[in-house]
């Protein structure tokens, strides 16, 4: 694949406004680690090779156990994730995946007991974003470097 569009250098502008939800998503609250779950598990639904690299590195770097990362795909069969992570990652799957879920009563049911209704906002946020994100470097061909 070839990149198609820097998308960067084409409209400053949008990216801008990306920056500053990533500037809104930083100053959240969310734990990093949690954070980086989410980027990750977003970019693989959506098969992003750039965001995939890009957010494995950062999480990694961020001290997050390898295990856990090679995992994170099926989350639900393994012990390595906390109940809070876990209901975060079926709220990621069911808001990336919307057309399909509709995010069901039960993912809203499980994840209220996780998070305040601010921090459910920032969260979405955060999964909405990371889903734009994609969606730019998949429709551009954004490659890893």
């Amino acid at each position: 694949m070839e990149p198609r569009l820097n998308f960067y250098t084409a409209n400053p502008d949008v990216m801008k406004v990306l920056g500053a939800l990533e500037q809104r998503i930083a100053k959240s609250g969310l734990d990093k680690p949690l954070v980086d779950l989410v980027r990750l598990r977003t970019s693989q639904i959506n098969g992003c090779a750039f965001c995939l690299d890009m957010h494995f590195t950062d999480a990694v770097k961020g001290g997050e156990q390898t295990r856990r990362l090679a995992t994170l795909s099926a989350w639900r069969e393994t012990p390595f994730f906390s109940d809070r992570e876990r209901a975060a990652l079926a709220w990621t799957e069911a808001v990336t995946l919307v057309a399909d879920t509709h995010v069901p009563d039960a993912v809203w049911e499980g994840i209220r007991p996780h998070f305040t209704p601010e921090a459910l906002v920032d969260l979405t946020l955060l999964v909405t974003t990371i889903n734009t994100w994609n969606r730019f470097a998949l429709a551009f061909r954004k490659m890893p470097v």
